[in-house]
């Protein structure tokens, strides 16, 4: 069985995390999409939160799962048998960034894990969260960045941070 990971913060998830999600789960046999815990950095919303999140965009997939990581993805992804970590990729600088991380993951499973770039395209090919926490922060319509399933909690959420 093909087992894909896509790896990510999701703070919170938005229409391009999904179109990148849902391409995937047309590819792969089993898709785990990986919320990312770091320590380093500050969300908005909690690991239990975002993959909360993400469970309920993601319902209509029968082969997408959806867990917490907390340690390194490479770890992650053999963990849980996977062959490819997929990556969504808006521009130049995503993809210079994610080739040094597809680098390093493949070292450090000696060439177990894999990336697929899946290119961002069309209408939410420039989405991104901090876009849509900075949308929020002034009162703006997130309809075209966020999933119709969260979009009045994530509104709610992201209105009250300042």
């Amino acid at each position: 069985m093909a087992i894909a990971v896509i790896p990510g913060s999701f703070d919170p998830v938005t229409l391009g995390h999904m179109d990148i999600i849902s391409r995937a789960a047309s590819i792969f046999e089993k898709v785990v999409v990986a919320v990312s815990e770091n320590s380093e950095k500050k969300y908005v919303f909690s690991a239990e939160e975002r993959a909360a999140l993400v469970t309920r965009c993601t319902r209509k997939f029968s082969n997408v799962e959806v867990r917490i990581c907390t340690g390194l993805i490479a770890d992650f992804a053999v963990g849980v048998g996977a062959s490819v970590l997929v990556k969504g990729v808006r521009n130049a600088t995503d993809l210079s960034y994610e080739t040094q991380l597809m680098w390093a993951n493949g070292l450090l499973t000696s060439g177990k894990i894999d990336t697929m770039f899946l290119p961002s395209v069309g209408a939410v090919s420039q989405i991104s969260s901090t876009l849509v926490r900075e949308f929020a922060k002034y009162g703006a319509d997130l309809s075209a960045l966020v999933p119709g399933e969260i979009l009045g909690d994530v509104a709610i959420r992201l209105e009250n941070v300042k």
